[in-house]
């Protein structure tokens, strides 16, 4: 296996400044599969100690809005991420994943569900997170054999 990452942190957030979304385009809505995520403390919390990921933006909410501005607790990319493929995994069972790329273009939190959604291509398949507000927070293509 072999996993290339290009990683971009954002700028130190000013606490006193109003938080702001950012501007997300549409997902498809021709899509074949559909799954709801709702997470919450707990289960950020869980996934923090289960990836060795200590920062606090994904399990203290007060430290998450008050000092990163956040609305509140940040979704992984990660998990995010781990969703996508089990959304693959479980709408085309018995075919591997060849190759998965993917972009995560907009942060999710905890104060509202999510939604993967993905369908099949010629070559594997495209899969989506998407807020809700509707707009794409990470996207992905696999190819599969």
């Amino acid at each position: 296996m072999t996993e290339d990452q290009h990683t971009v942190f954002r700028e130190a957030a000013d606490p006193a400044a109003p938080a702001r979304a950012p501007k997300r385009d549409p997902a498809p809505t021709d899509v074949a599969w559909r799954r709801t995520y709702a997470p919450d403390t707990v289960t950020l919390f869980r996934y923090s100690a289960l990836t060795l990921n200590p920062h606090r933006i994904h399990y203290d909410r007060t430290y998450a809005m008050q000092e990163e501005g956040y609305p509140g607790l940040v979704v992984h990319g990660p998990f995010s991420q781990q969703c996508l493929l089990d959304l693959l995994r479980d709408n085309l069972p018995g075919k591997a994943i060849r190759s998965f790329t993917m972009r995560a273009r907009a942060p999710l939190f905890d104060t509202a569900p999510f939604t993967v959604i993905g369908r099949p291509t010629a070559e594997g398949a495209e899969v989506w997170a998407v807020g809700p507000d509707g707009g794409i927070a990470m996207q992905a293509s696999a190819t599969l054999g």
